[in-house]
């Protein structure tokens, strides 16, 4: 089956969740959107997905048509057309130049995350499913525990980082917003406390980390491509960067980009900051929700430096 790509539609409702929004606990999100283009259908479409003109002109969503004008579609629901998420950044065609505007990176809530994140939040933001199949990847993909010279850096890290039990290296660094969670983390060896937001320089030497890790935050980040350029400095050549994400999100925080698209289209935005920001390997997806349609969805973007960037 074909890849398209999908037109993004005007916004007609708000994003919201079945129950009173619980300030730890992020919501799934819902959008919907409306436009007759839905109707229209394409055929003879090349197998590939091609970004372009700007999140606020176009999405990466596979096109599907419908009987109405109106099209909603579900940020929390499975892809059940189209390649698997596995499949999605399969020889994809990147435009030459980053297909985003400043107003893709626009939140909300614009005010200070610092004071946000100020109060500590000693809960998990994925449900337990969930956190066992990241935990589960975390076991496959990882430096075997207690290997000499490993360091791992936990990006936008709290109070737990889903590695696995007993997990240790001689150097494990949580970065993040809160210093109460971060004195609670079991698996870190030294923390910093740092707004990426307000300053995207990662505070270490270059070639410095094995592995870097990001849990459902990737979706806050209003200076992405900073941040990854960041990434593939300090990552040793080889080193392995791991985003994952599932459908929650605090959306007053959250990049309109990631508010107003889908799951697939979220595994497009990662692979393009991987893309665009330079020496990484071509990013790849997996699919690791444990039940689908049961229990919290989980996605993995990754990608490694490249051995001479």
């Amino acid at each position: 089956m074909s890849n398209f790509v999908g037109i993004r539609l005007p916004v007609v409702a708000c994003y919201c969740c079945c129950a009173t929004p619980n300030p730890h606990h992020p919501p799934r999100t819902i959008v919907a959107s409306s436009s007759s283009l839905l109707n229209r259908k394409f055929k003879n479409v090349p197998r590939r997905m091609l970004l372009g003109f700007g999140a606020s002109s176009l999405t990466f969503s596979h096109f599907m048509s419908t009987s109405s004008g109106v099209k909603s579609f579900i940020a929390s629901a499975r892809i059940t057309s189209g390649p698997s998420v596995d499949q999605i950044l399969k020889n994809v065609e990147w435009p030459e130049q980053f297909p985003f505007k400043d107003e893709d990176f626009q939140r909300f809530d614009e005010s200070s995350d610092s004071t946000f994140y100020e109060a500590p939040r000693f809960v998990t933001h994925i449900d337990d499913p969930a956190i066992a199949a990241l935990t589960k990847y975390y076991s496959k993909v990882f430096p075997p525990s207690n290997t000499p010279g490993v360091s791992i850096l936990d990006m936008c890290s709290s109070w737990v980082s889903h590695f696995p039990s007993g997990y240790k290296q001689e150097r494990v660094v949580g970065l993040g917003m809160n210093e109460e969670e971060l004195k609670r983390n079991p698996v870190l060896t030294e923390y910093a406390v740092q707004d990426l937001n307000v300053n995207p320089k990662l505070p270490f030497e270059d070639n410095s980390f094995d592995v870097i890790t990001n849990v459902v935050s990737v979706d806050y980040l209003t200076k992405p491509l900073d941040i990854f350029k960041e990434m593939s400095r300090i990552l040793k050549p080889g080193g392995l960067a791991i985003m994952s994400f599932s459908n929650r999100c605090f959306w007053t925080k959250a990049i309109s980009i990631w508010t107003s698209t889908g799951d697939a289209d979220h595994v497009m935005i990662v692979g393009s900051y991987f893309h665009y920001a330079g020496g990484f390997e071509p990013p790849q997806a997996v699919d690791i929700s444990p039940n689908p349609g049961r229990s919290d969805p989980m996605y993995v973007v990754y990608s490694r430096k490249l051995p001479t960037a």
